[in-house]
C-alpha cells in the first residue's frame, strides 16, 4: 500500500463519525483477551513487575522513579487474583482490552466504519505493543488507556464542537499523572498545534480551561510529591538519558516501526498524511503536527524512548485505518493484501512478545524479548536461600541480602518468602530510601554486586548464579553471589555511596 493523492483526499460525503461495530470488535477483543489470559502466568514476572509488586507493599503518593498507580495495581492484582504472575498481570489484561475498545471508538469518531474499526483493532492487537500492553503490567499498559481516552475526548471536543469533552479530557490527564508524567506531553503539543493550525476558537471555550484546572487539581498530590521531594523524576530522567539515551536515539526509528510492526507502518503514515489533507478532519488536523512535535521532543529531550510516543502512534493508526479502508475498498484484492500482511507478521510478533515458547529455546537462540527477563528468578531465590541456610545460626540472625538492582530485589522479596530469606535491601532507585540495613546486621549476602562495592569487608564467593537453563541473555547469569562479613564502618556512613539511579 502506498500513500497517494487519491488515497488521502476525502470523499465528498465522508461522515464525521459512524456507529461502533460492537459485535465484531467485541469478538476480536474477546479472542485476544482469552489468548492473553491463557499465557498470563507463563514464565515469571519482569524486573519492572517484581519492582512494582515490592513497592506495592509500601504504598505512597509517589516514588523516586514513578507515580503511585502501578505499585497499587500490582498489589491489588496480587491481593484479589493471587500473589503470582497471573494475579499481578490481570490489571494489564483489562488494560489491553480497554485500549482496543477505545481505539475502535476513536476510529468511529473519525468516520471509520466496521472494516476500518476492525483494521485498527486487528493491527494493534497483533502487534508487539498490543500483546505487551495486555500481558505485562508495565507503565505503558495503563498509560495507553489514559492516552487513548484523552485523545478520544479531545477529538470529540473538536469534531463535535462540544466543549464538555474538554472537561473529560482534563480529568483523564489528571488521573494519568498517577501513572506517568509523560501524559503532560499530550495537551502540551496538541494545544500548540491548535494555536498554529486551529481551530483557535477552542481557546474561547471556558470549559477548556475548566478541564485543565480539574486535571491539575486531581493530579496535585502526585505533583506535590515531586515538589516536596526535590523533583526526583527530573533526576531520574537525566540518569536514564545518560544511561540509555545514545542507544535509544540511534534505534528510535527502528523502535517506532517495531512497536506496531512493519505491516502497520503504511497505515499510520497514511493517518498522518490524511490528518493534514482531509477537509473533514480539519478541526483535528492538529493531531498530526502534535504527533511530529512529540517525536521531536522525545528524541531530542526525553532520551529517545520510542514508546513515549506510543499514545500518539495509536491515534494516528486509527486515522490511518480510515484512510486505508477507502484504499482497500477500490479493489477486491486489496483487503487480502493489507490484512494478509498484518496476519503474516502477527505470528512471529506473538511468539517473540508472549511467553509461549519453551524457555530453553531462548538459551539456544538468544533474541531481544521482554520474556527473557522473566526467566530464572525462583532459581536465584533458591540459591540465595542455600547460602543463607548454610550460615551458622548466630550469623543468620545478623544477615541481610543486598542486591545490585530492583529486579533482583523484587524477585528475592517475592520468592524469598517461600525460602525464608531475610530482609532484602538495594541502593537502586526508590529502594535506596528503604535502607540502610539495621545496625545489628553485619553479614551480607550480595547478589549482582562486585567485590569493589565491599572495600574493607571480608568477602568470599558463596555461589555463582545459574538460571537453570543456561540463558546467557539474562544479565544475572554467571554473576557471583558474595558472602561478606566484617563491616568496616556504620551503615549510615556506608549507605550513601550505594545509591544508583537508572533502569534495570
Amino acid at each position: 500500500m502506498t500513500v497517494r493523492e487519491d488515497v488521502v483526499t476525502a470523499p465528498a460525503r465522508l461522515p464525521v463519525r459512524t456507529g461502533i461495530a460492537w459485535r465484531p470488535v467485541g469478538f476480536v477483543v474477546s479472542i485476544v483477551s482469552v489468548v492473553q489470559a491463557v499465557f498470563l502466568g507463563n514464565y515469571g514476572l519482569t524486573a519492572d513487575e517484581l519492582y512494582f509488586r515490592m513497592l506495592g507493599d509500601r504504598p505512597g503518593w509517589g516514588y523516586t522513579d514513578q507515580p503511585a498507580a502501578l505499585p497499587l495495581l500490582a498489589r491489588f492484582g496480587a491481593a484479589v487474583f493471587g500473589d503470582s504472575a497471573w494475579g499481578v498481570r490481570v490489571p494489564a489484561l483489562l488494560c489491553g482490552a480497554a485500549v482496543l475498545v477505545l481505539l475502535a471508538v476513536i476510529t468511529a469518531e473519525l468516520g471509520g466504519g466496521r472494516r476500518a474499526q476492525l483494521l485498527t483493532v486487528v493491527a494493534v492487537a497483533s502487534s508487539p505493543l498490543g500483546w505487551g500492553v495486555g500481558h505485562f503490567l508495565l507503565t505503558t499498559s495503563v498509560d495507553m488507556v489514559v492516552w487513548c481516552a484523552a485523545v478520544l475526548f479531545t477529538l470529540r471536543a473538536l469534531l463535535r464542537g462540544d466543549g464538555r469533552w474538554w472537561i473529560h479530557a482534563g480529568i483523564t490527564c489528571g488521573l494519568g499523572l498517577y501513572v506517568k508524567y509523560m501524559i503532560l506531553l499530550l495537551p502540551l503539543v496538541w494545544l500548540v498545534s491548535i494555536a498554529l493550525l486551529g481551530p483557535r476558537s477552542a481557546f474561547r471555550d471556558r470549559r477548556l480551561y475548566l478541564g485543565m484546572a480539574l486535571g491539575l487539581v486531581i493530579g496535585l498530590p502526585s505533583l506535590l510529591y515531586q515538589v516536596t521531594h526535590g523533583w526526583p523524576q527530573l533526576e531520574m530522567a537525566a540518569a536514564l538519558g545518560r544511561e540509555e539515551g545514545a542507544e535509544n536515539r540511534s534505534l528510535f526509528l527502528t523502535n517506532m516501526i517495531v512497536l506496531l510492526g512493519p505491516a502497520v507502518l503504511p497505515v499510520w503514515i497514511s493517518g498522518v498524511v490524511g490528518l493534514f489533507r482531509w477537509k473533514h478532519w480539519r478541526p483535528v488536523r492538529g493531531l498530526a503536527p502534535a504527533f511530529l512535535l512529540a517525536l521531536a521532543l522525545v528524541l531530542l529531550v526525553q532520551g529517545g524512548r520510542a514508546d513515549y510516543t506510543a499514545g500518539f502512534l495509536l491515534a494516528v493508526t486509527a486515522a490511518g485505518a480510515v484512510v486505508a479502508d477507502r484504499w482497500i475498498s477500490r479493489a477486491r484484492w486489496r483487503p487480502f493484501v493489507l490484512f494478509g500482511a498484518i496476519g503474516l507478521l502477527a505470528v512471529p510478533q506473538f511468539l517473540l512478545t508472549m511467553p509461549v515458547l519453551p524457555e530453553k529455546l531462548f538459551a539456544r537462540y538468544p533474541v531481544a524479548s521482554l520474556s527473557v527477563e522473566t526467566v530464572g528468578w525462583p532459581a536465584m531465590a533458591r540459591q540465595v536461600s542455600e547460602v543463607y541456610k548454610g550460615l551458622p545460626a548466630a550469623e543468620r540472625d545478623r544477615a541481610v541480602v543486598l542486591t545490585e538492582n530492583f529486579g533482583e530485589a523484587g524477585a528475592l522479596h517475592l520468592h524469598g518468602r517461600q525460602f525464608g530469606l531475610p530482609a532484602v535491601y538495594s541502593g537502586h532507585n526508590e529502594l535506596y530510601h528503604w535502607g540502610p540495613p539495621p545496625d545489628s546486621a553485619d553479614v551480607v549476602i550480595a547478589v549482582g554486586l562486585s567485590r569493589g562495592t565491599f572495600a574493607g569487608w571480608r568477602c568470599t564467593t558463596a555461589a555463582v548464579y545459574d538460571n537453570g537453563i543456561g540463558l546467557s541473555a539474562s544479565k544475572e547469569q554467571g554473576r557471583e553471589i558474595l558472602l561478606c562479613r566484617g563491616r568496616p564502618q556504620p551503615w549510615q556512613q556506608w549507605w550513601p555511596a550505594q545509591r544508583r539511579l537508572g533502569g534495570y
